[in-house]
């Protein structure tokens, strides 16, 4: 690689270096642009002003001929000579010089010129001719060569002053995005748990906050699968540990027939949860493919009561519904059917004999309310903030009444949560009550694991 390509590479791979490249750039136009300037205002003001200083001075000194001769003329061209340095000459058309009566004509502009300023061999030359062509006036000097030393001082000072915004700079934008590298370095290495802190309320602040807000959510879809893997690995296991000591029991006992209706259960088994899991993962596939429309919620209630009126008749127990909604709510018809039949559900398999499931509907404010109550042993309080999550299960509900595979409840929670909605449960002594709450009209479809993150109320 040659010098100039590692040059190349320093400067595209690094931040710091772009931005003292861009600063020495924004100097060098600024340098540029006020040259322009300059010499647009020499141009357009000063030049101007110094032709009606010359036309000034070409009148005074003829004046000063015509009004008291040679001996005035000399002295007023000696105070020019003083004052400004040079050397200043009246002239007659010709160029002979009326005080010394030497040919200067090899100062004046061609015959067509009336003025003008040139510069030839490090000598500048000015000449005025007056209004009736008979004078000219003529100033003449060394162009001035400064040396480089003399402006010293000042490059330093700009230098200075570069390397002050480019320590800034680093101090205020490069530093704080490598910090926020390295940080994203470390946790796309596994390191979950790190997060960016920074008091910034500029870009940079708004970035780190970006990236919590994105570690946060991964770490909890992360966390949340890794267990959700964990569970489907232990519902999975008991079954096909029992087909296995099915499979053995089928080849050896002589009741061939218990052992296949013990294998056909547990297959069913496995095929409801396999069901259940696919039904629960559809949910958060693709939200914003969900076809959301203007749903009857009140139709969509009377379908799962139908649906499961003959369930609750085989458990014993009835279904009981009470209130009314009239307002349509934008959403997904097949998701909230789920939602509302899993809770159903859940409370029909709970319910004692000879017992009622309440189901009330109501509207509060923007929202629609579906409360379902049933009559069994109720959640311990320690576990009434879990039974939402994948496969918790109530042990006693579960020994008492062979409880499901514990997706339902989780189903029904992921199903409201996309509609911006929120479902809770608490004990009703007796029993369990859960309430779900959908807003008639979704401004936008949110993932589960976004709206999982919002405190929906």
């Amino acid at each position: 690689m040659s010098l100039l390509e590692k040059i190349r590479a320093i400067v595209f791979r690094s931040l710091n270096a772009r931005v003292l490249l861009a600063m020495v750039a924004i100097l060098s136009l600024s340098f540029l642009a006020f040259r322009v300037v300059y010499q647009r205002i020499e141009l357009k003001y000063l030049n101007p002003l110094f032709d009606d200083f010359d036309v000034l001075q070409l009148k005074s000194a003829q004046n000063a001929y015509e009004e008291d001769g040679k001996k005035a003329l000399r002295e007023y061209m000696t105070s020019l000579d003083t004052t400004f340095g040079g050397h200043h000459y009246f002239l007659d058309a010709s160029g002979i010089d009326l005080y010394s009566g030497e040919n200067r004509s090899v100062l004046l502009p061609p015959a067509s010129a009336k003025k003008s300023r040139t510069q030839a061999h490090e000598t500048w030359v000015i000449t005025q001719q007056s209004v009736d062509g008979r004078y000219w006036f003529v100033a003449t000097g060394q162009v001035s060569r400064t040396r480089i030393w003399t402006f010293l001082p000042y490059y330093f000072i700009v230098l200075g002053a570069t390397g002050i915004l480019g320590w800034l700079a680093w101090i205020g934008i490069v530093s704080p995005i490598r910090k926020i590298a390295a940080t994203i370095a470390v946790f796309g290495q596994g390191n979950l748990s790190l997060r960016i802190h920074s008091p910034r309320k500029d870009e940079v602040g708004q970035l780190g906050r970006s990236f919590n807000q994105m570690a946060e959510r991964l770490e909890r879809l992360i966390v949340s699968e890794r267990k959700l893997l964990a569970d489907i690995s232990h519902e999975l296991r008991s079954p096909l540990a029992r087909l296995k000591f099915a499979v053995k029991l089928a080849r050896t006992s002589e009741d061939s027939k218990m052992a296949l209706d013990r294998i056909e259960r547990d297959i069913n088994r496995i095929a409801s949860l396999v069901t259940e899991i696919i039904e629960m993962t559809s949910i958060e596939d693709d939200p914003a493919a969900q076809k959301m429309a203007a749903v009857p919620f009140q139709e969509v209630i009377d379908e799962v009561v139908r649906d499961c009126s003959l369930e609750a008749h085989f458990h014993g127990c009835s279904i009981a519904v009470e209130g009314v909604l009239r307002h349509r709510v934008t959403g997904n018809r097949e998701l909230l059917r789920r939602a509302v039949e899993n809770v159903l559900r859940n409370g029909i398999r709970y319910s004692p004999q000879d017992s009622t499931v309440r189901l009330t509907l109501s509207e509060y404010g923007r929202k629609a309310l579906v409360e379902v109550r049933d009559y069994g042993p109720g959640v311990p309080p320690e576990s009434l903030g879990r039974i939402f999550d994948p496969f918790f299960r109530v042990e006693e509900a579960r020994l008492a009444t062979g409880g499901g595979s514990g997706l339902g409840l989780s189903i029904a929670k992921r199903a409201v949560q996309l509609h911006q909605g929120n479902i809770t449960a608490e004990n009703a002594s007796p029993g369990l009550r859960i309430r779900i709450a959908i807003p008639f009209h979704t401004a936008m479809v949110i993932p589960f694991h976004t709206a999982a993150a919002l405190n929906l109320s």
